[in-house]
């Protein structure tokens, strides 16, 4: 270990270049910290195509740089999103390309009990939507089993009352422990190995057991991956975490809840006279030293590993400066599309206003609107022209010489069919034609009196 990490920098006139002082301010953050814990709120959360995921964890005060690559994002059960409290663990490092100091993470879990319950609710959500809950999915527990497996620690009071119930209900059963841990964090991937060996086994039913316990000593059963491998196991399961009052996500998947784990074993357990007794005090014996010696060697690998300069540091600099280049890439891509499709927009405005199909509807309105009118005129016409006929026939036929005649009146006419106005213009014995309003009279004339003669108005 460098004892003075400020001895690797030369206090001369030595000038650097840009690349040089990045390169050597991250080394000197690398060398300085180790794994360090930092609690805080997640914001600016970005996920690339590669897998990386990067964000701000900020406090009310102060904020800085997260970069959590694709190996490690993996492992992370909890959906991500700006504004939920995590609590990370990683090494400060400087991103080269920019000059940014940042948190290389390699661990990242809820903070606090609000933080668990938010995401309790959320997984609760999202299996029920998939039917994990489903009644239809739950398996019958069978009435005299012979062979039953238990998936807890094979340590503590649970396995004890277990095997307790069993002595005095049902000594004939053969019971089987499958020992995991029931909390940290490798309880998770034990739980589901373990849970995938029992299903392979042939029980007759399987039992989840574990003591009570805060809601993070718990949590290990509200991961998703113990939630799927106990829906995707085709033995019946039940599900004993906790006290009467904790719930957890196994418990709805389970195909039965058993509010304790002396109770999971009354359910299986049928009545019987005999005892039987099977111990498991050297399997538990070994399997603490187990666990202490695996913590020992993997505190002594950290410790190697912190020391360890991996080549995969500078690949993780190039791929977190390819995904700032690709996310820049993105942005600028978008804006030049946004822009092509607001010109586009525009130009078929434009094209519209002019193209021969619309002048070509308003000439057709037009037309059909002309043809309205002369229609309209026709017909007004038409009615104007006869209504000037019959006033004009009315005219005429108050002058015509027939309406006359039709009162009784008659006309004279000479041998060459001129009407006779005066009595002076006919002779003695000259013949006459006479026109009356219905018929006609041949007559002569006697003698003309030149002066008028008064007819009476009435006969």
């Amino acid at each position: 270990m460098i004892k003075d990490p400020f001895q690797r920098l030369n206090l001369d006139r030595e000038v650097l270049s840009v690349s040089q002082l990045n390169n050597r301010a991250r080394l000197l953050l690398e060398d300085v910290f180790g794994a360090v814990w930092v609690e805080g709120e997640i914001s600016n959360l970005a996920k690339p195509a590669s897998g990386h995921i990067y964000f701000s964890l900020k406090d009310s005060q102060a904020q800085v740089r997260c970069a959590l690559f694709r190996q490690n994002a993996l492992k992370v059960r909890q959906a991500l999103r700006d504004g939920l409290a995590v609590r990370v663990r990683g090494k400060v490092s400087l991103f080269e390309g920019r000059g940014d100091y940042q948190l290389i993470v390699d661990n990242l879990e809820p903070a606090g009990d609000g933080a668990l319950r938010l995401a309790f609710e959320a997984l609760k959500e999202k299996l029920g939507n998939e039917g994990l809950f489903a009644a239809e999915h739950k398996i019958s527990l069978p009435p005299h089993p012979k062979r039953i497996g238990i998936i807890s620690s094979p340590t503590g009071a649970v396995i004890r009352d277990i095997i307790s119930v069993f002595r005095r209900r049902a000594p004939q059963v053969e019971l089987n422990l499958l020992p995991t841990a029931v909390q940290g964090r490798d309880a998770t991937a034990q739980i589901v190995k373990a849970l995938q060996l029992a299903d392979r086994q042939g029980f007759d039913a399987l039992i989840l057991a574990r003591g009570g316990g805060s809601l993070e000593d718990l949590w290990c059963f509200n991961e998703e991956p113990v939630a799927r491998a106990i829906a995707a196991c085709i033995t019946p399961i039940v599900s004993a975490v906790g006290h009467e009052t904790d719930v957890t996500i196994a418990d709805f998947v389970a195909d039965v809840r058993a509010p304790t784990p002396s109770a999971a074993a009354e359910l299986l357990a049928p009545d019987s006279s005999e005892l039987v007794q099977r111990l498991h005090n050297l399997k538990r014996r070994l399997q603490l030293r187990m666990q202490h010696r695996l913590e020992r060697e993997r505190m002594r690998i950290d410790g190697l590993q912190r020391r360890l300069r991996h080549p995969g540091e500078r690949l993780r600099q190039h791929a977190q400066r390819v995904d700032d280049l690709e996310m820049r890439l993105s942005r600028a891509f978008a804006r030049q599309l946004g822009k092509g499709q607001e010109r586009l927009t525009l130009l078929q405005g434009r094209l519209l206003a002019v193209h021969p199909e619309r002048n070509l509807k308003l000439q057709g309105l037009r037309l059909q609107n002309l043809h309205e009118r002369l229609q309209r005129s026709m017909v007004e016409g038409l009615k104007s022209r006869r209504q000037q006929l019959s006033s004009q026939m009315h005219t005429l036929h108050a002058v015509s010489p027939l309406a006359t005649l039709g009162r009784g009146y008659s006309i004279l006419l000479d041998e060459r069919g001129r009407a006779i106005r005066r009595a002076a213009e006919t002779r003695p014995g000259q013949r006459l034609h006479a026109r009356l309003g219905e018929g006609e009279l041949q007559l002569r004339v006697e003698s003309p009196e030149p002066s008028p003669t008064t007819l009476p108005l009435f006969d």
